[in-house]
């Protein structure tokens, strides 16, 4: 699958040379959106449902515009409607229920859920937000969609034989709430899959749920896979035959050390590739990021190098954030230069990596 790139690229685009910027999916929320979930869960306070709706709508509306403040080619709302990347979804999800909050992190927790009847498909996921991002957007609207590998995985199962069984029949519904984004127009579709590279062997599990995932999907939607941390030696090069044009991998955080993982066989899909640390809160400067880049280029030629953060940038400071994107859209803008006046050669770099 060689994927349907040049449709994003912007018509005013000012290089020959096109190295598609976008965002994983989170952002930092706006203090007073915080605010409103805690007043909306306080039963002795007058905040309903309506008055929550519409916290969650302006907060959409601004971050989509700041992402395209920043120039990102492809941007998302910043999620400002999830709460977390699991529970979100198993909310809609019949067959789930929960028993309390677990701690993931620091001071971090969410509610993991159990899976306690068969899982079926109940109310609509994503389709809303996405209508509502589009509308508000210029610029074309990337949705992150948690995959039912990580659904499964991070889930107590009290149904199913085991959790590939899980997995397959939450991909059947992860395709039916891709079939409805498609017809609302969504072109720009990334399966999050932190979990996989997480656990060996289990990438013929996720290869499978793909498989189901990409099921009918129109050839003109870009399908992309997101894996945010672990060891990427355990599932290359036999992801390359899973059906998605894209892969979106963290490298930043771990200083490039796994690079050289997608190096020994040929890299045959798009490589969206972390070139912003989001777990450091200072910014980096567009210089760094340039040379970051330019390591993308070793594996990839750029007509299939994508640019992005490393993962969500929502845990940082909103203005690291937003500082982090600006400096990365005008390193990619200044690495289109070079490409175009023939100051950066590909070949040359490829080959000095070898």
């Amino acid at each position: 699958m060689t994927g349907p790139r040049e449709q994003f690229r912007p018509e005013d685009h000012p290089n020959d040379h096109f190295l598609m910027t976008t965002v994983v999916g989170s952002y930092p929320k706006p203090k007073w959106l915080h605010r409103a979930r805690d007043l909306y869960e306080d039963d002795e306070r007058n905040f309903d449902e309506d008055n929550f709706e519409e916290a969650k709508d302006d907060a959409a509306r601004l971050i989509t515009d700041e992402h395209e403040r920043c120039g990102i080619d492809v941007v998302c709302d910043g999620e400002m409607r999830r709460n977390e990347m699991v529970e979100y979804f198993a909310h809609r999800i019949d067959g789930y229920e929960f028993n309390g909050r677990v701690k993931v992190w620091g001071h971090n927790y969410y509610d993991k859920p159990s899976v306690v009847e068969n899982v079926e498909y109940d109310q609509e996921w994503l389709i809303s937000e996405y209508e509502f991002t589009s509308d508000v957007a210029d610029s074309p609207v990337k949705v992150p969609i948690t995959g039912p590998y990580t659904l499964a995985s991070w889930s107590f199962n009290e149904v199913y034989d085991d959790e590939a069984e899980l997995a397959y029949e939450l991909a059947d519904l992860v395709n039916e709430e891709i079939e409805g984004l498609v017809d609302a127009g969504a072109r720009y579709i990334q399966i999050d899959e932190p979990a996989l590279a997480t656990t060996p062997d289990d990438h013929a599990i996720v290869g499978e749920c793909l498989e189901r995932i990409a099921d009918n999907v129109p050839d003109d939607v870009r399908l992309g896979l997101h894996v945010c941390y672990g060891d990427y030696s355990r599932i290359y090069p036999e992801i390359l035959d899973y059906p998605v044009h894209e892969y979106d991998l963290e490298l930043v955080n771990g200083d490039f050390e796994q690079l050289d993982v997608f190096k020994d066989d040929d890299f045959t899909k798009d490589f969206a590739m972390g070139v912003i640390d989001v777990h450091d809160a200072e910014v980096e400067s567009v210089e760094e990021i340039k040379d970051n880049i330019k390591k993308g280029l070793e594996v990839v030629p750029p007509e299939r190098l994508t640019v992005s953060p490393d993962c969500g940038l929502k845990l940082l400071p909103r203005d690291v954030a937003y500082g982090k994107m600006e400096n990365m859209v005008q390193a990619a803008r200044e690495v289109e230069q070079e490409l175009d006046a023939g100051e950066l050669d590909v070949a040359a770099t490829a080959s000095s990596a070898d």
